[in-house]
C-alpha cells in the first residue's frame, strides 16, 4: 500500500479511520461507546465499535488496539478524531497514537478551541494537568480552507489537501460525520444531532 504522502500525491482515494463517541451518560467513570467508520475518500467501506471510560485516560490505548487489531489497519493512510478528547475528557495522546499504529493522526474540531475554558474545566479531575499537556502535546491548532485541526505524523499542508477529499460538504470529513450518525442511532434508536 502506498504511503499517506504518496497515495494522496498520486491522486489515489484515501483511506481513512474516523472516530467518533456515541451519547453517554454523566456518571462519573461510566462506559463510553466509539465507532470507528472506515472511508476511502467520502465512500464508507467499514467500521469498528470500541468503549472507553468517561473522562478516563485509555482512549489511546483503546483506539490504537481496534485498529492494530482490525482487518483494515494495512489499508489505511490517515487517523481521523473528532476533537482530541472523547467521552468527556478522555484525553488522546495524539503523537503517540500515530506512533503506535504508525499512520498520520489528525484531531478534526468545528472551530478553534477555547485553550482558558478547556483549562478551566480540567481543574475539575484529578489528572487534568496532564490532560492539559496531552492536548498541548498535540501540537498547533491549524486552521487551513476551513478545517481546524492538530495533526501528529504529516505536514498540516498535506493534511488539509486529504481533508478536502474527505468531506462531501462543509467540513467535517465523512468518515468523521458517518461515525457521529452511526453512534447516536446505535445508542439512541435514530441519528440525531448535528453531524
Amino acid at each position: 500500500m502506498p504511503s499517506f504522502k504518496d497515495a494522496l500525491k498520486a491522486g489515489k482515494s484515501i483511506r481513512v479511520i474516523g472516530f467518533d463517541d456515541a451519547p453517554f451518560k454523566s456518571e462519573k467513570l461510566s462506559s463510553v461507546k466509539v465507532s470507528g467508520v472506515i472511508c476511502s475518500n467520502t465512500r464508507f467501506e467499514g467500521m469498528l465499535w470500541g468503549e472507553v471510560q468517561k473522562d478516563g485516560s485509555d482512549a489511546t490505548s483503546v483506539f490504537s488496539k481496534m485498529i492494530l487489531d482490525s482487518k483494515f489497519h494495512d489499508q489505511i493512510h490517515l487517523v481521523l478524531i473528532d476533537g482530541i478528547a472523547v467521552g468527556g475528557f478522555n484525553v488522546l495522546d495524539l503523537e503517540n497514537l500515530s506512533l503506535i499504529v504508525d499512520r498520520p493522526c489528525v484531531s478534526v474540531m468545528r472551530r478553534v478551541p477555547d485553550m482558558n475554558a478547556i483549562n478551566k474545566a480540567l481543574e475539575n479531575l484529578e489528572d487534568g494537568n496532564k490532560k492539559y499537556d496531552l492536548i498541548l502535546s498535540a501540537g498547533k491548532v491549524y486552521e487551513l480552507d476551513n478545517f481546524v485541526f492538530q495533526v501528529c505524523g504529516a505536514s498540516p499542508q498535506l493534511v488539509v489537501e486529504a481533508l478536502s477529499k474527505l468531506t462531501d460538504r462543509g467540513n467535517v470529513p465523512e468518515a468523521l460525520r458517518l461515525a457521529h450518525l452511526i453512534g447516536a442511532a446505535v445508542m439512541m434508536g435514530q441519528s440525531s444531532g448535528r453531524a
